[in-house]
């Protein structure tokens, strides 16, 4: 495929953003997919693509949330590994069932999901997991992995998002430490996943290197939020994404 200047000034800086919006609270492939369906890279290669640039990015912000202490990461490394076999059923499952019954959970969870954390303000406010025994975390934190790997692998939109939530209710992390145990799970699947796309050919190096550029920095920008601003920035980014989730599946279904 033959690109122009126009294209990279469309890509790159919505790339960018998503960087930044992925490494505060998921959701960035909102934001960067439609940019390469827009100049006209085709869905497969898109994913591809998209899959190469975020891969970088979210390595990064991995690295800085473990480097800052905020993994707790026996529980991160259960969930992660535990995500591909979720992600393998998932994509399995997707080959023989509709994803329009997802559609229509999506429209029913999504707005119940900002009621909850609008109408909690202490939900991801302090981290009581260590409240919990690492035995029951590891499990709870498999069951995640398990859930969002089938979610990722079935359907896909939103999964760090979902992640997110899963680990703040369930494990009782406050949002920076779900967000950062989140990263690491994503980095698995988003691995996993590009190492298809890459022996199909399904990845334009051509725009992928530098969006993977952009991505990193805005990932690096979006990190250095979450360091500064913690779990409020978060609170209000996580609505945001789902805000731009749902007008994705309403303009899927109509």
């Amino acid at each position: 495929m033959h690109l122009v200047a126009l294209d990279y000034l469309i890509v790159l800086p919505l790339v960018f953003l998503a960087g930044v919006i992925d490494s505060i609270a998921g959701g960035g492939g909102l934001i960067s997919l439609p940019a390469y369906w827009i100049i006209g890279i085709p869905p497969a290669t898109a994913l591809g693509t998209n899959k190469f640039a975020s891969l970088s990015g979210t390595t990064f912000t991995t690295a800085r949330f473990l480097k800052a202490g905020l993994l707790d990461v026996p529980v991160a490394l259960c969930s992660a590994a535990i995500a591909l076999i979720g992600s393998w059923l998932g994509t399995q499952t997707a080959l023989t069932v509709s994803a329009g019954f997802f559609n229509i959970l999506m429209l029913i969870l999504i707005p119940s999901v900002a009621v909850v954390i609008l109408a909690t303000p202490k939900t991801g406010a302090v981290n009581r997991s260590m409240q919990i025994k690492l035995g029951k975390r590891l499990l709870l934190g498999g069951l995640a992995g398990l859930a969002i790997g089938f979610y990722d692998g079935f359907f896909g939109p939103g999964t760090g998002t979902f992640l997110i939530l899963i680990y703040t209710l369930a494990l009782k992390y406050d949002f920076v430490t779900a967000n950062a145990n989140a990263k690491l799970v994503n980095l698995a699947s988003n691995a996993a996943a590009l190492t298809g796309f890459i022996i199909a050919g399904k990845v334009l190096y051509a725009i992928a290197i530098p969006a993977a550029i952009c991505g990193i920095a805005g990932n690096l920008v979006g990190s250095s939020l979450v360091l500064k601003k913690g779990n409020k920035l978060i609170k209000i980014i996580f609505i945001v994404v789902l805000a731009l989730l749902m007008i994705k599946i309403v303009t899927d279904i109509v």
